[in-house]
């Protein structure tokens, strides 16, 4: 699972673009007891979700025209330029180019082969996120896409990830881990489009996952907030108790609470 230990390749930051800045605080506000900290009046409206003090995610209010209300997920870099010209030789694109964010760091926005957005994040003052594989906090990502070797081979031209399979029920999942990382260090994976009713329809995206400490109780209380549900809380064995869900907006996002490891 994911940890602040951040190495390059892996999550290292994530934020949400919503149409209701405000209605997306109370919603992950009663789900999470998140709050939610304005960055200051020059940051367009940008600010930080925390759990008791510390940043778990960033988020803003956005338009129809900057696309429909979604989670984004970031990278770690250690230079934005020469990754994002690596993804563009690699059949990705640049949506947004690398730009300076207030000396805290560098982003860009990006997609790969199939269309996926996704981030850079080049630290400078800020690491990246606070707390990871902390209940309320950041803990797995999930590429659904409709070509495994396509994907697997844009991410490692861009990031060197390496992938590997792992025994699931029905079959094998794809891992993802940074370059030469340890098996500690694996922060996702890589699911076909197309064996997934939930996502097919859909289209491809990065999803991500929160841990939490009860997935049923979350789950309810999403829906008594306003969300839905898009996967009913499911056990997955060796893995452990999930659900996906989305905001009240539209912005799609999984719960999990994991299996113990064994000893």
């Amino acid at each position: 699972m994911l940890t602040t230990r951040f190495v390059s390749g892996a999550p290292n930051w994530l934020d949400i673009g919503t149409p209701d800045i405000e209605g997306a605080t109370s919603f992950y506000g009663g789900l999470f007891d998140w709050q939610f900290q304005s960055a200051g009046p020059d940051a367009g409206g940008y600010g930080f979700f925390q759990l008791a003090g510390k940043t778990v995610a960033g988020g803003m209010q956005s338009t129809a025209e900057q696309g429909p209300p979604s989670w984004t997920v970031y990278f770690q870099t250690p230079d934005a330029e020469a990754t994002t010209k690596a993804a563009e030789q690699a059949g990705g694109t640049a949506v947004f180019p690398p730009m300076d964010v207030m000396g805290e760091g560098h982003m860009a926005i990006l997609t790969d082969r199939a269309g996926v957005p996704f981030g850079l994040w080049q630290p400078a003052r800020t690491k990246g996120v606070d707390v990871a594989g902390d209940p309320g906090s950041l803990c797995w990502v999930e590429l659904y896409t409709p070509d495994i070797a396509s994907a697997a081979a844009f991410y490692n031209s861009v990031f060197g990830w390496e992938t590997s399979a792992a025994p699931f029920p029905g079959g094998t999942y794809t891992c993802v881990n940074p370059a030469g990382a340890e098996e500690t260090d694996m922060f996702g994976g890589v699911v076909p489009l197309a064996d997934d009713p939930t996502e097919a329809a859909s289209g491809a995206y990065w999803l991500p996952y929160f841990a939490v400490t009860d997935t049923d109780a979350t789950v309810a209380r999403a829906q008594e907030l306003g969300g839905t549900v898009r996967m009913p809380a499911t056990d997955l064995e060796g893995v452990g108790r999930m659900a996906k869900l989305a905001d009240p907006y539209g912005a799609r996002f999984a719960v999990i609470k994991s299996a113990p490891r064994p000893s």
